[in-house]
């Protein structure tokens, strides 16, 4: 059965992982857990079909370097920096105490030290998918706890990849460390760093910026896969690095460039599609019936992976700043191990310092952690309220400082998308009121300009849930979208609502059916231009013909609701408003200013008694840009208010009058 055609492995590698998938999560696992189910059930060690290991191994490799890659791509030095006092000491220290407990584990099995320091490490290590998606299940993935346990993990991430490059010296380790391999492999490691950071930080740049102006979808996804595997493979051909290395350095050079998000968009589907076919080709290594007759050894593992980590990291705790909850989170996120366990595992087992059996509890580990993980995040404040039982030590926790605050520069902004017509003219509006914004827009000329206006502007696809997650819309005021299309207007209304659910939106429509599809996808308002544009003309059309400047407003709104809710009958509005074509007129809003002469200053309004000797009365007042609506009869007047009048014409001319004699400012506004 091994003799199988490739394109038949893939299919049904793909088609298992998914039922696999779809089924963890109806359970409310994470999906990894599905993938490596899907992998035991087509490998060697179960029966019915077997899968093509060596074939699906191979086109795994690929999903290793997107998964580096993406590492890369979302690495933050700003981010690790701002949490540095917490996770640059507890990640060092973390994965040093778990490789000593998993080395002094694999000892009492009677391992060698090689294997022990490769199994070790393998499960000091957490897996970043599952972490982030427990965090944001949990809604902690935008807390100060969440952004902490975020950056211990991108330092783990990293200390996994200084490993990949320093695990051939591991070989002799029994026999003493070979220096001058070490050495060479070292300087390789350099060298290919220093000519990425120097050369690689511009070239690579200058050629996705070049591209990316040629407006050439197609061409723009093709160089981000040059680079990311050309990258890769040069860096394990000439400098003799692993591929991780290289993947991950071109990911982190990109993650500079105004365009990286929108490569982290394009570059999503390659891997997420070959992740999955690397989890699978590592469930396909797992031998069920090795793992029942060793399930003691399985226990013990769960167990250090599970309470062991999470007793580190709160033992840590004492030591570094940080509140309780903080390291609380830390501990539960970490709890498990994933896909860099898998890749220090196979980097053991290709150099022969493991053998099968071996990397088989590793992935058993994987598998039962990953699986408990999200009850973890359940048992949180039951856990909080145990260690609370213990005064001392909750004390000793909640002795440090607490976290600085966390911001990702955007707060009460407002998320304008494209930069059209429409969306330049909203721009220059928000700008004028010293609103913030963020502009999304996909022409990188566009973007170009709007930088040099000194414009915040993020590069992508807004339709691409993995662009609009950087817009900061958890902390928006509100995001609008001037998309025409109503697919990818459809696609953006979904992902900005599930990032937050409580977020204004507004949306731009082409057709009547747009509006209520749009409206049912969850915007809070819907504009169809067309109807606007023919309602404008309709008011034009109705003040000239001498109806009532108020009840055309009303029969407009009666129109809208009418258009934008199906629900709504606005036949009674109809015949209103051909009853006020013989209207009188209709009453105005006044805006009168009192300069420091006028008889009123230091009046109250009851004093003044404006209604009884105009006929018209006072509905507001402007003072140095407050609104006072309604005002009080105590309310006195001052030099400089705008006072809002409404009554038929010749009652306003009285106010005038009182109020300022034949020296008068007034603006005639009509009202609403």
């Amino acid at each position: 059965m091994h003799d199988v055609p490739l394109l038949i492995n893939i299919t049904l590698a793909l088609v298992v992982a998914f039922i696999g998938g779809l089924v963890a999560r109806r359970l409310g696992l994470p999906t990894i857990v599905g993938y490596l189910l899907a992998g035991i059930a087509i490998g060697p060690f179960t029966p019915g079909f077997v899968g093509d290991i060596e074939t699906i191994q191979q086109l795994a490799e690929l999903g290793v370097i997107f998964l580096l890659f993406g590492v890369g791509l979302h690495f933050s030095f700003k981010d690790l920096w701002r949490v540095r006092d917490i996770a640059i000491p507890g990640a060092l220290l973390q994965t040093l105490m778990a490789t000593l407990l998993g080395l002094g584990l694999s000892q009492l099995w009677g391992w060698t030290v090689s294997a022990g320091i490769v199994f070790g490490l393998a499960i000091s290590v957490a897996s970043t998918v599952v972490l982030l998606r427990g965090l944001m299940d949990n809604s902690l993935l935008n807390t100060s706890h969440g952004k902490a346990a975020i950056g211990w993990l991108v330092m783990e991430d990293i200390l996994s990849v200084l490993i990949l490059v320093l695990m051939p010296a591991l070989i002799s380790v029994s026999a003493g460390f070979d220096w001058e391999n070490l050495g060479i492999t070292l300087l390789k490691a350099v060298a290919f760093i220093v000519l990425m950071f120097f050369a690689g930080a511009r070239l690579i740049p200058w050629l996705l910026e070049h591209i990316a102006h040629m407006r050439s979808r197609e061409l723009f996804i093709l160089v981000i896969l040059a680079v990311t595997l050309g990258t890769a493979m040069g860096a394990s051909q000439i400098f003799g690095v692993p591929l991780a290395l290289g993947a991950f350095m071109a990911g982190a050079i990109i993650s500079q460039s105004h365009l990286s998000h929108q490569v982290g968009a394009d570059v999503f589907a390659f891997r997420e599609a070959f992740s999955v076919l690397f989890f699978v080709s590592v469930g396909m290594l797992v031998n069920p019936a090795f793992l029942w007759q060793n399930m003691t050894a399985v226990l013990l593992l769960t167990l250090l992976i599970v309470l062991g980590k999470g007793i580190i990291v709160l033992v840590l705790g004492m030591l570094f700043p940080g509140p309780a909850r903080t390291f609380l989170v830390v501990a539960v996120g970490l709890s498990q191990i994933g896909e860099f366990s898998f890749i220090l595992g196979q980097g053991g087992l290709s150099l022969g310092l493991l053998n099968a059996e071996q990397y088989s509890l590793i992935l058993a580990g994987a598998l039962i952690s990953i699986t408990l993980n999200p009850f973890m995040y359940k048992l949180l404040p039951k856990l909080e309220q145990l260690l609370q039982k213990a005064p001392r030590l909750w004390k000793r926790l909640e002795a440090n400082r607490p976290l600085p605050v966390f911001s990702d520069g955007f707060k009460d902004h407002v998320v304008i998308i494209g930069y059209g017509r429409v969306g330049k003219h909203l721009v220059d509006v928000l700008q004028s009121l010293q609103v913030p914004l963020l502009v999304i827009e996909s022409d990188v000329e566009k973007i170009d300009a709007l930088n040099k206006c000194q414009v915040p502007t993020l590069y992508g696809d807004a339709g691409n849930s993995e662009v609009i997650t950087h817009a900061g819309l958890e902390a928006a005021r509100a995001m609008v979208s001037t998309v025409p299309n109503e697919a990818t207007a459809t696609l953006i209304v979904s992902a900005a609502k599930n990032l937050n659910p409580n977020l204004p939106i507004i949306v731009r429509a082409a057709t009547e059916e747009g509006v209520h599809h749009l409206a049912e996808s969850g915007a809070n308002h819907v504009v169809h231009p067309e109807l606007e544009g023919g309602l404008e003309l309709v008011h034009h059309t109705l003040l000239r013909l001498g109806f009532p400047l108020r009840e055309v407003h009303q029969y407009a709104d009666a129109v809208r609701r009418d258009r934008y809710n199906t629900l709504m009958d606005t036949e009674a509005e109809h015949r209103s408003l051909q009853d006020l074509l013989v209207a009188s007129g209709s009453i105005e809003l006044t805006w009168i200013q009192l300069d420091s002469s006028s008889p009123l200053i230091g009046q109250t309004l009851a004093e003044a008694n404006i209604r009884k000797q105009t006929g018209a009365s006072v509905v507001a007042i402007i003072r140095n840009t407050e609104l006072i609506a309604n005002p009080k009869s105590i309310t006195v007047f001052e030099a400089g208010d705008r006072v809002g009048i409404i009554g038929e014409s010749e009652h306003i001319d009285a106010v005038r009058i009182l109020a300022l004699g034949d020296f008068l400012e007034s603006e005639t506004i009509p009202s609403q």
